[in-house]
């Protein structure tokens, strides 16, 4: 038996995160979400949606969410993959499964989700000049000849989801979880997504601002 875990880091999405629940649903039945010390009733919402919740009674940080999503989805074992997606409705679930499909097919270990490798994603100027000196400065870093290091799709076949361990709770995960790929040295793929930005999205943390605070992650954390 394989199976496909969703895990998904929750944090006052109550507006959103029941229509990104039940879009996939009907394709990946086994959906986690962490909630990370939300106050707007997003743990009800995930629920009656469908999701699993595991909570946080404080905030602690993405970082930290992804990493109990991982333990979790881990401890089933009939468990073969582990997704990392977003509760902002950024994500494309067709995008997931065939992200998921390229693990099944034994092609790669980890499957890396990236917007630059087509031209489906609408992105400024600044901020696809911000992230592209992040994927450069990962590059240069781990060795990984990425095309976009701050993509939250990913997938990880179980053997390599077993040897994540996020200590870097807040933005710095991203960066922390490419050093460790490139510490475990899994057979790994980049694959082409579609990024869908919406003003809610926008708002809850894919400004400007925040592609800075990624890049002063990178160099200074």
């Amino acid at each position: 038996m394989s199976r496909t875990w969703i895990v998904i880091p929750m944090y006052n999405e109550a507006t959103v995160v029941g229509d990104v629940i039940k879009g996939l649903l009907p394709v990946f039945p086994h959906v986690v979400c962490i909630d990370d010390g939300s106050s707007d009733g997003s743990q009800n919402v995930a629920r009656e949606a469908g999701a699993l919740v595991v909570q946080h009674p404080v905030n602690l940080g993405q970082g930290a969410a992804l990493q109990t999503g991982i333990e979790y989805a881990l401890r089933d074992p009939a468990t073969t993959e582990i997704v990392t997606f977003d509760a902002d409705g950024q994500h494309r679930v067709e995008d997931a499964l065939a992200m998921v499909a390229r693990i099944r097919s034994g092609e790669a270990e980890v499957v890396l989700g990236s917007r630059f490798l087509d031209d489906r994603t609408q992105v400024s100027k600044m901020k696809r000049l911000v992230l592209r000196v992040a994927a450069v400065q990962s590059r240069w870093s781990t060795g990984m000849a990425l095309t976009d290091a701050h993509n939250g799709l990913r997938v990880f076949g179980v053997g390599t989801a077993a040897r994540i361990d996020l200590k870097q709770n807040r933005m710095a995960h991203a960066s922390e979880l490419i050093h460790q790929l490139a510490e475990i040295k899994p057979r790994w793929v980049e694959h082409p997504v579609e990024i869908i930005y919406t003003d809610y999205s926008k708002a809850k943390g894919q400004s400007l601002l925040n592609s800075v605070n990624i890049v002063a992650d990178l160099f200074f954390r």
